[in-house]
């Protein structure tokens, strides 16, 4: 990987998690996430072999699998209790063909290089073995985005980056393909939580570890003026009728099956026993033939 694809700090931000474990880290998001993968998965009328939590940040992606594997296991990215390992999203402690199930959640949008991480977990996968994950979209803290690139521009006369960007929703279904997964599945979600000032929605990003991990970060603090001046912008451009202030988080989730000869295939070009045109009810023309003629 070169210099210029290193996003992220990943020491830092696994430095900033084991802060927010150790204070009590009230993830409302990740606990969301857990709810939705426990429905999704109830919809896969199988049951797995063996199952793993991959870097999840809390411990709680692993009782919903346990629930749908005969033995399931807990890949955590810092040290800590209930983690049956630790290990790295981009270099996975896992053999080839050795789950049947992996999930992770709101973890992959911190890793530098996506999509050798799906490649990984693609590998890590046994054939017919499924993997579903969710992680932060591009419309993530959009708001928090605008408001702050323009007050340091104002302020301070330049903007550095302070909001992680967020893989695009349309780019995710293309990177599964390319992991080499069968049957690809991209949907998203959009939650929008509401704070009474910007205050509040810093507070809770830091509590969650969420700080600011950019490589390319600027190392002093912000200004106190810029961050001023990014409050009084957050309520003049995203304060609902009661005062309230929104942010968005968009969860963006993806699903795929390793490859096996039992999973539907698209036919082959040519190969259709009956014509579109008689379904239709149309006449057919040729790619010659003007329509009408």
């Amino acid at each position: 990987m070169s210099e210029g694809s290193i996003v992220f700090d990943r020491a830092l931000g696994r430095q900033r998690l084991t802060r927010a474990l150790a204070a009590g880290y009230p993830d409302f998001l990740l606990e969301r996430a857990t709810q939705d993968l426990d429905e999704r998965l109830s919809a896969v009328l199988r049951q797995f072999g063996v199952a793993a939590d991959l870097g999840t940040p809390l411990p709680l992606a692993a009782p919903v699998l346990r629930a749908r594997a005969g033995t399931a296991l807990r890949m955590a990215e810092t040290a800590g209790a209930a983690a049956d390992l630790v290990g790295d999203l981009e270099r996975l402690p896992l053999g080839p063909e050795s789950l049947d199930l992996a999930a992770s959640l709101l973890a992959l949008q911190g890793v530098n290089d996506l999509p050798g991480a799906l490649i990984q977990i693609r590998r890590a996968l046994r054939p017919d073995g499924l993997f579903i994950g969710c992680l932060l979209g591009g419309r993530t803290l959009q708001e928090l985005r605008q408001v702050l690139l323009e007050a340091e521009a104002e302020t301070a006369g330049g903007a550095s980056p302070r909001i992680a960007p967020f893989a695009d929703l349309r780019d995710l279904g293309s990177l599964l393909q390319r992991a080499g997964f069968a049957l690809p599945v991209v949907d998203s979600e959009v939650v929008i939580v509401r704070y009474r000032d910007l205050f509040g929605l810093l507070r809770d990003l830091r509590a969650m570890g969420w700080g600011n991990a950019l490589t390319a970060r600027r190392r002093a603090g912000m200004r106190r003026d810029t961050l001023m001046r990014a409050a009084a912008l957050y309520v003049e451009r995203f304060a609902d009728a009661d005062g309230r202030l929104r942010a968005t988080f968009e969860i963006v989730w993806l699903s795929g099956w390793a490859p096996h000869e039992s999973q539907q295939k698209p036919l082959r070009p040519g190969s259709a026993k009956a014509r579109l045109a008689d379904a239709l009810g149309v006449a057919e023309h040729g790619t010659g033939d003007k329509a009408g003629g």
